[in-house]
């Protein structure tokens, strides 16, 4: 493999158009989660950082939101067309970064880059409206605005198309951003930037702040007057803090939070699509993803040949370092996200649950010779059958490669079944009735519905959940307004 990617390492703040040190001038390490060998030393944002960020992005603002929709449309297009010329290149520091298989990572650019090229187009179409007046000498005008400063705080598993995410539809809409990327991915934000800049997006529109420091960069944000909205994809519990600290200020703000998916397969379903849908909506990403299916509702005619069908469709994954060819499903992020997912296996268990199948590592794990403790965080793609409703599998958020098939009896039990979580973002399921499926659609208590599909995401469409799962939605024209305030204006003549 040809690296390309070193130019691409940045380690230092972006603020202002500037690349610089922390106020403090301390960095934190970013490691390869995959060999546990150290990529960079990264410069630890403080407070006083995400001020000076906030400032600058106050500054940049006032030029940017002035800018004519056409003019911010062609930035970001160009933005676009760089992301995609060195896609390969962010594809690789993807991999090193995050894990995630090499080709996972092209597809993140690509989906990360299609954002990007969605609100370009949608910067041209911010319509206002004209409504008929009570009077005859009145005009009522409606227009849209930008809401003003955005702070963003993104999440590890998807370190670029998160990003793309909340800044292609801030910047559509006028508004300049300070970006805090997680900790353990900050390159990929990065790069993302460095290339903002080559596209000429003016300097201080997007400010990133790559940090140890989450919590305290939280509380800046989120109390500092200039922010006018704050975007956030984490957890839940995470997202609930940042809830409060917002109240005070009343600060506008929309959280992409936590999932618990289900997968429902009826005893009329394709089951060998159904098999394909569950191992794509599984096993990408290792299973790191909100929208991941997460508890498995198999009705019981069909539960023992869907069973031998995706274990017999699991032989084919590959579990392994990123970079080496045919891996399918790279490591998780942490040691600590590895414990986390044992536990939910053993607390499976302990209430009777089985493996079913496990992905042998040994036969399928290649560590670098470079490598050391290459295989602390690889967690071997997982079925246990007989799993019951009160196992963790089934009421918390998995975030790993294990699949717990429980059985259900009727339309009406796996309807209530699925409902029965504090979290609405997705929702998956297989069937060939066609009346089922509008009952299923309206009656799924989710943001999202996955009709005999297992992959929903795409940059025309609103993502977001109800419930616990989160506020507003990113994509699509309805992401735009999330970044827009709405101005009634009343002309009175004589």
């Amino acid at each position: 493999m040809i690296v390309a990617y070193s130019s691409f390492i940045k380690n230092q703040l972006l603020i202002d158009g500037e690349w610089c040190l922390s106020a403090d001038e301390k960095t934190f390490a970013v490691v390869n989660p995959a060999t546990g060998e150290p990529i960079a030393q990264v410069a630890n944002a403080t407070p006083a950082d995400a001020t000076r960020a906030i400032d600058a992005a106050v500054r940049a603002q006032i030029t940017w939101a002035e800018k004519a929709a056409n003019e911010r449309s062609r930035l970001l297009r160009c933005w676009f067309d760089l992301v995609m010329q060195n896609q390969e290149a962010l594809a690789q520091l993807l991999t090193l970064e995050q894990g995630k298989p090499l080709a996972e990572a092209r597809a993140e650019i690509a989906y990360g880059a299609s954002y990007i090229e969605w609100f370009a187009e949608e910067a041209k179409r911010i319509y206002g409206d004209v409504i008929p007046p009570l009077a005859n000498n009145q005009r009522i005008h409606v227009i849209k605005q930008p809401v003003g400063v955005v702070a963003a705080i993104t999440p590890w598993n998807f370190p670029c198309a998160m990003l793309a995410r909340k800044l292609a539809p801030a910047l559509a809409a006028g508004c300049a951003v300070v970006a805090k990327p997680a900790a353990e991915t900050p390159l990929s934000a990065l790069a993302l930037a460095q290339l903002a800049l080559e596209a000429g997006i003016p300097a201080g529109v997007i400010n990133i702040l790559p940090s140890a420091h989450a919590q305290a960069i939280g509380v800046e944000f989120t109390t500092n007057t200039h922010v006018r909205k704050l975007s956030f994809t984490g957890s839940t519990a995470v997202g609930k803090t940042l809830i409060a600290q917002c109240a005070p200020g009343v600060k506008r703000i929309t959280l992409e939070l936590g999932g618990n998916a289900p997968f429902i397969v009826f005893d009329d379903a394709d089951l060998d699509a159904a098999v394909a849908g569950a191992i794509a909506a599984k096993f990408r990403n290792a299973g790191q993803t909100c929208v991941c299916a997460n508890r498995f509702y198999i009705h019981q005619s069909v539960y023992d040949l869907f069973c031998q069908k995706l274990t017999a469709g699991m032989q084919a994954l590959k579990l392994g370092n990123g970079f080496d060819d045919e891996v399918t499903v790279g490591p998780l992020i942490s040691l600590r996200a590895k414990e986390k997912v044992q536990g939910f296996v053993d607390d499976a268990v302990r209430r009777g649950a089985r493996i079913a199948f496990q992905t042998p590592i040994q036969n399928s794990f290649q560590a670098h010779p470079a490598g050391h403790g290459a295989q602390d965080n690889f967690f071997a793609p997982t079925v246990l059958v007989d799993v019951t409703q009160d196992a963790r599998l089934a009421c918390e958020e998995i975030f790993g490669p294990v699949i717990g098939l429980i059985p259900f009896a009727t339309e009406v039990q796996a309807i209530q079944l699925a409902n029965a979580s504090d979290y609405g973002l997705a929702a998956y399921f297989y069937t060939r009735d066609t009346n089922r499926i509008k009952r299923l659609c309206d009656q799924l208590q989710t943001g999202m519905v996955g009709v005999n599909t297992g992959l929903i995401s795409n940059a025309a469409a609103p993502f977001g959940g109800i419930k616990q799962s989160g506020w507003g939605r990113e994509g699509s024209r309805y992401g735009l307004d999330d970044y827009l305030d709405i101005k009634y204006l009343c002309e009175t003549f004589s």
